[in-house]
C-alpha cells in the first residue's frame, strides 16, 4: 500500500512552508529589495545597523594578516569595514547574485565575491582567520549545517562572529518595539521597495528566530568553543561569537 509522503514543514516568518521551498522564496525577496537594500537597513533601524556592524568589528579586532569570509554578506558592509580597520582581505560569499551586483566594491582590490550557498560552501577546510555573518543565519533553511561549513573552513584558533535580530527582554521596550515592526516597518517597506510582504516577512522572521541562549547552544553544538553573546539595543540584535580551537 502506497503512503502520500509527508513533507517537512518549515517556519517562513509565521507562515508554514514546505521545507524545500524556504531558500528560492528568501532568495526571491532578496532580489526584489536589493536595489533599496542599504535605504531600507537605515530606514528600518533608525541608522542603528551602522553602530550594530561597528561594534561587529570592534569586537573582531581586525588583523594585518586575517582573512575573512563575509557569509550571506550582501553588499558587503562588514567585508569593507574589516579592511578598512586593518583586515588583510575578504570574501563575500552569498547565494543571490542581485545582492552581489548591487555591493560590488571597485575600489578595494582587497574584496572579491564568491557566489555561494552557506549550507554547502565553495571553500577548502581550513582557509579563513575570520568568519562573520551579519543578519544572515535567520534566513537559512539548515542553520545547523551552515555552522558546521563556517567551522570547517576557519582555520584552527578562528573565530567566528554572528550579528542577528534577537528576542528584548524588557517588557516594555519589547511593546514599544513591536509596535515599530508591525505597525509601521511593512508600510515604509512597501513605499520603499513596493514590497510589503518582504519585510512582514522580515519581522515575523525575528520573533521566530532562537533566542539568544538558543542560538548559543547551536554553535556549542556545531564545535564552537568559548561561545558567548552580547546584547545590543536591549536584544534587538546580538553578537554571538564562537572560536574553532
Amino acid at each position: 500500500m502506497k503512503f502520500m509522503k509527508k513533507f517537512k514543514k518549515i517556519d517562513f516568518g509565521f507562515k508554514k512552508i514546505d521545507v524545500k521551498q524556504k531558500k528560492e522564496l528568501v532568495n526571491e525577496i532578496f532580489s526584489q529589495v536589493s536595489t533599496k537594500y542599504n535605504l531600507m537597513n537605515d530606514l528600518s533601524s533608525l541608522g542603528m545597523h551602522r553602530m550594530w556592524k561597528n561594534e561587529l568589528i570592534t569586537l573582531l579586532a581586525p588583523q594585518p594578516h586575517q582573512t575573512l569570509a563575509d557569509l550571506a554578506g550582501g553588499t558587503g558592509d562588514i567585508a569593507k569595514k574589516f579592511v578598512q580597520n586593518g583586515g588583510k582581505n575578504a570574501h563575500i560569499i552569498d547565494i543571490n547574485i542581485n545582492m552581489i551586483e548591487n555591493g560590488i566594491n571597485k575600489e578595494s582590490k582587497k574584496i572579491r565575491h564568491i557566489i555561494g550557498n552557506c549550507e554547502n560552501l565553495p571553500i577548502k577546510d581550513n582557509s579563513y582567520h575570520r568568519a562573520t555573518m551579519a543578519f544572515g543565519l535567520r534566513n537559512i533553511t539548515y542553520r545547523e549545517k551552515a555552522l558546521n561549513e563556517i567551522y570547517r573552513i576557519l582555520k584552527p584558533g578562528g573565530r567566528f562572529v554572528c550579528l542577528e535580530f534577537s528576542h528584548v527582554e524588557n517588557y516594555f521596550f519589547k511593546k514599544l518595539y513591536d509596535l515599530w515592526s508591525f505597525k509601521f516597518l511593512p508600510s515604509i517597506g512597501e513605499f520603499i521597495t513596493n514590497n510589503r510582504e518582504a519585510y512582514q516577512y522580515l519581522v515575523e522572521s525575528i520573533r521566530m528566530f532562537p533566542n539568544q541562549d538558543e542560538l548559543a547552544l547551536m554553535m556549542s553544538k556545531a564545535n564552537f568553543s568559548r561561545v558567548k553573546y552580547i546584547n545590543l539595543s536591549e536584544g534587538i540584535v546580538a553578537l554571538h561569537s564562537g572560536w574553532k580551537i
